[in-house]
């Protein structure tokens, strides 16, 4: 069973459900079978979560042992088939979705290492790991060059969100405005990268 505060599983609840929308939507938009929507929802649901539990120890974790999630992550594949024209009206609902969820998730992974009694460095990594992880296995499974990999400002606006709710818990802040503050920072920071074409410099060889 789940152990978290309360806000915080709604917070990890909320940022499944964007991710499996992104997965879902994507695997439709592959061509996938029912199935494998379902099944590619789930990964990028529940994939970093799984990683950031097995790092700090939450053994078994969570995206494996509270219902919640497997039941979070169908309900919103079945919300991406049979309501395809309420997920069509966003503006490439992918990206959006998975800008939701990589904020979501950055925050929610920070809060639980520090609450597993992880120092700040620890917290802001699987924090990030927490919110690219998902996104990662998506593109692998759907033969794609992870977007984390390439020049996009992806991992780093998850950076900013778990330093803001890591930094934030160690000055003292409410929890509340933490959250808020690191979501906000993360879902901001990469939804104008991407409406700006934001990116991290490429290095190539010099030709000649």
């Amino acid at each position: 069973m789940n152990q978290l505060h309360p806000l915080y599983f709604f917070i990890d609840l909320a940022g499944t459900f964007a991710f499996a929308i992104s997965g879902a939507e994507a695997a439709r938009q592959k061509g996938l079978d029912i199935f494998g929507i379902a099944v590619l929802a789930f990964a990028v649901a529940c994939g970093g979560g799984i990683i950031r539990d097995v790092c700090i120890g939450a053994i078994p974790p969570a995206g494996l042992s509270d219902w919640h999630y497997l039941v979070t992550a169908i309900a919103a594949s079945i919300i991406t088939i049979t309501l395809q024209p309420l997920v069509k009206l966003l503006n490439r609902p992918v990206i959006f979705f998975d800008a939701l969820g990589l904020a979501l998730f950055a925050v929610s992974g920070a809060r639980k290492t520090l609450s597993m009694g992880y120092n700040n460095e620890v917290a802001i990594l699987l924090g990030m790991i927490t919110a690219v992880g998902g996104g990662i296995l998506r593109d692998i499974m759907l033969a794609r060059v992870p977007v984390v990999l390439e020049k996009e400002v992806y991992a780093s606006a998850a950076l900013l969100g778990a330093a803001v709710v890591t930094f934030g818990t160690w000055w003292g802040w409410a929890g509340d405005a933490v959250f808020l503050a690191g979501f906000l920072s993360s879902f901001a920071l990469r939804l104008l990268a991407i409406q700006f074409h934001w990116q991290l410099p490429a290095f190539k060889d010099r030709k000649g």
